[in-house]
């Protein structure tokens, strides 16, 4: 599998039993040249993807199929003959096109700028070519074209679903609103699905094909084994995001849920939709890193062991807001507060009221998803760089009332690929299969009660920090 990010390239091989082999990992610089602007190189992206994945299959010889994750809101847009890109690839928290989002909110058409539909619109109107030359892409776009040789332009239904140019009762592309943005129809790429023969990766040493395909949260959320009615998944990086599975059927009917949440695509397979919900959190591990750069902290691996130096914050609470607040508030005006502060507090109690207040901030998604789709989410399973923190999880399950179950791999991200592969060439007979290949590496029950009320009022005095701002909704 080939799991791609805007920072960095993973490869590794899925092997029957459902680990990880022969992993590899290259960064992939990113570059920010002013405030808000966040860029990369998108060949120099595809030729770390090449070269990461023929070295894992120099060391692990053949495979059956060829999976795929990708950083869902990255966008590239390359000219079709040469194949060379038209400018720089956008990242997904670029935000030079704010304005434009803002701006067609007056015409009823809601879009983000994390979304690659202006974007692209972005992209396409610098490039100085016509735009019937060009064709649009995620990540997942760009590396099939690239593994194709050039040759097939397509993405999954996960990717088209978050662009903000599809529909958002069914998974095609909207060519209205394309055609206002300027991107043209034939620009976009083909919709897949996720999982199941797509085509082959002739640049890859024995061709193998690429079977499936799906954006990087989903995919976390299929390697988690959260893959029936009522589970979800909580992926604590950088940030985090909630993906909860709601099952085929009907699409959620809010293109956001009263309580902040956003409809999603958790897979498609065989042309049927399994839809899913998703939450938001802009800080989570960022906070912790924030630690080290005041000097609290020599790296946040020392953050559980320094927390643990204490029973308690010492009332000490923290806000994690530096980019604003995601599900449920979506308050970009807020900002990361300490309250609660006296001459008693020391080091220990900060690093525990940062993890405890991420842990808060994962609570509020859980009981958003819980609201927003009427599922009860008896249980949660996390992943991601905060999952290896003792203290982080207790407090997880001390504010949540509920048990945590830690994911065996630290990143599902890559793993859910290489299920969404061997399920589409039948390595696994179905979803309850890939469920039970997952068993958690560790549980953690609630411990104590936490105080709820009191770090909701300190979130409340964080709000509305930036009134211009707090007042900015996509």
């Amino acid at each position: 599998m080939i799991d791609i990010g805007s920072t960095s390239v993973r490869t590794a091989v899925v092997d029957a039993s459902g680990h990880l082999r022969h992993t590899r990992r290259l960064p992939t610089p990113r570059r920010s040249p002013a405030p808000g602007l966040l860029e990369f190189d998108p060949v120099a992206l595809a030729d770390a993807a090449m070269t990461a994945a023929t070295a894992t299959l120099s060391e692990a010889g053949a495979v059956d199929a060829v999976g795929i994750a990708n950083q869902r809101a990255s966008t590239v847009v390359w000219d079709r003959a040469s194949g060379a890109p038209v400018g720089p690839g956008l990242g997904w928290q670029d935000l030079r096109t704010a304005l434009d989002c803002l701006s067609l909110q007056s015409e009823g058409l809601r879009l983000a700028p994390n979304q690659p539909a202006t974007k692209a619109a972005h992209l396409i109107g610098a490039a100085g070519a016509p735009p019937e030359r060009l064709c649009v892409g995620t990540l997942d776009s760009w590396l099939v074209w690239n593994l194709t040789g050039g040759t097939q332009h397509l993405t999954d239904a996960t990717n088209a679903a978050i662009t903000g140019l599809c529909h958002t009762d069914r998974v095609e592309w909207d060519h209205a609103v394309a055609e206002r943005l300027g991107i043209p129809a034939a620009g976009l790429p083909r919709i897949v699905d996720s999982s199941g023969p797509l085509v082959e990766a002739a640049a890859l040493p024995g061709s193998p094909l690429i079977v499936g395909v799906a954006g990087d949260q989903q995919a976390a959320l299929v390697g988690a084994g959260c893959v029936r009615r009522g589970d979800v998944k909580i992926t604590f990086g950088t940030g985090a995001t909630l993906d909860a599975c709601l099952g085929p059927g009907d699409p959620p009917a809010e293109v956001r849920g009263p309580t902040g949440t956003f409809p999603i695509v958790a897979w498609q397979q065989h042309g049927q939709v399994t839809w899913g919900i998703e939450a938001m959190m802009l800080s989570a591990g960022s906070c912790v890193a924030w630690l080290c750069e005041l000097g609290l902290l020599e790296d946040p691996g020392r953050s559980d062991a320094v927390a643990a130096g204490s029973l308690d914050s010492a009332g000490v609470r923290f806000v994690p807001a530096q980019m604003g607040l995601g599900t449920p508030d979506w308050d970009f005006g807020a900002r990361s507060a300490f309250t609660g502060l006296t001459t008693t507090a020391g080091t220990a109690h900060l690093v525990r009221a940062v993890l405890e207040g991420v842990a808060h901030r994962g609570v509020d998604m859980l009981e958003a998803a819980r609201a927003d789709s009427g599922l009860e989410l008896a249980e949660v399973v996390v992943d991601g760089g905060m999952s290896v923190n003792g203290t982080f999880l207790q407090a997880l399950a001390n504010a949540s009332g509920q048990c945590v179950r830690v994911a065996p791999e630290v990143e599902c991200t890559a793993l859910g690929a290489g299920y969404l592969a061997g399920l589409g060439i039948g390595a696994w007979d179905g979803w309850d299969e890939v469920a039970s290949l997952r068993a958690p590496t560790r549980t953690v029950e609630p411990c104590r009660q936490a105080d709820r009320a009191a770090w909701q009022e300190a979130k409340r005095r964080a709000a509305g920090w930036h009134p211009d701002l707090s007042a900015v909704s996509f």
